[in-house]
């Protein structure tokens, strides 16, 4: 863990970005900071322009400035065990499944050092997690949303990992998940395919991107209709790739309730009545559900399965739904 602050001298402002807000530029250019976190740095007085320090995140840059941008060492560098309970659906000596309750974060972030899994973990393995990872992420070998609740399989070794890591990679792990979307699929079931990177407009989102990013394929069938207003859909994962499912299914125009990223004109669109629609309307999270989750024990050899049942708020919403 570095106790140092690290310096930034950025290139100068060119013409063609004159003008630009200045928390804007900074995330343009460095893409590996947010741009909530950027902003922080800004109004904490961690940015200088010639000697002067800048605290105005919306101040206009002008070509030919160089800013200088001094980043504090992360909060912490290592999560600490925190006493959180845990739904362990499977735990042996090399792996554990758990059932993710939505809102907690898999791993520490800006934003999140306290309260996410890993903590838990920490505090349940001890010190038997698979250091691969590294320190903020031991065991840890896929993850999910923050709000996406699920089937997570975790590594308490070394061996269990680098094989759960290879299965991944060669696309032989089994995921199913539950999606309730606004509108209703067409075709009922199909393929969607298209690479996956991050949105040239918005640096928070990520999009099918016509060069760049990462293939990523996603088989989907329609499980039940309501209307003309959603559909509980299920989405098997051929890849892996960051939000695929919500930018997958919200590019063919079926955003998921809840979802605050991707949703854009669907909630004024539905046919409910007026009470449904509100409710459906302030669902409090994307409604995804990592249901099931199937690999091979890298240590066995066996095939092993794992089901889960949808958490009450997404079977609250489908009772909801059903009642119109």
């Amino acid at each position: 863990m570095t106790t140092e602050d690290t310096i930034f001298m950025l290139p100068e402002v060119q013409p063609n970005e004159n003008n630009m807000r200045l928390d804007r530029f900074l995330a343009q250019k460095m893409p590996e900071m947010s741009r909530s976190y950027l902003q922080k740095l800004i109004c904490g007085g961690n940015l200088m322009l010639d000697e002067v320090t800048i605290t105005d995140n919306a101040r206009k840059v002008k070509a030919g400035d160089a800013f200088v941008l001094n980043v504090p060492p992360a909060e912490e560098a290592e999560p600490k065990p925190e006493n959180i309970a845990l739904e362990i659906v499977y735990e042996d000596d090399d792996l554990l499944v758990v059932n993710k309750p939505s809102g907690m974060t898999v791993h520490p972030a800006a934003g999140a050092w306290h309260g996410t899994l890993v903590n838990a973990l920490l505090f349940h393995c001890a010190d038997n997690l698979s250091g691969i990872g590294g320190v903020k992420r031991p065991g840890i070998v896929h993850r999910i949303d923050k709000e996406t609740s699920g089937l997570l399989v975790v590594a308490k070794n070394d061996l269990a990992h680098q094989n759960l890591s290879e299965q991944f990679a060669e696309h032989t792990i089994e995921r199913t998940y539950l999606a309730v979307v606004y509108g209703v699929p067409q075709p009922l079931e199909g393929i969607i395919e298209g690479n996956i990177g991050r949105s040239p407009f918005d640096r928070k989102k990520m999009a099918i991107v016509t060069s760049g990013g990462k293939n990523a394929v996603t088989h989907y069938k329609t499980r039940q209709i309501f209307g003309r207003a959603a559909a509980l859909v299920q989405c098997n994962l051929e890849t892996g790739r960051t939000h695929q499912i919500r930018v997958h299914l919200s590019s063919r125009g079926y955003a998921l309730i809840g979802d605050k990223v991707y949703v854009k004109n669907k909630k004024s669109e539905i046919a409910l009545p007026a009470e449904i629609k509100n409710y459906v309307n302030s669902f409090a999270r994307q409604a995804l559900h990592a249901k099931s989750l199937g690999f091979v024990h890298p240590r066995t050899g066996k095939q092993m399965q794992f089901d889960s049942e949808l958490p009450a708020d997404m079977q609250e919403l489908l009772q909801k739904l059903q009642s119109c």
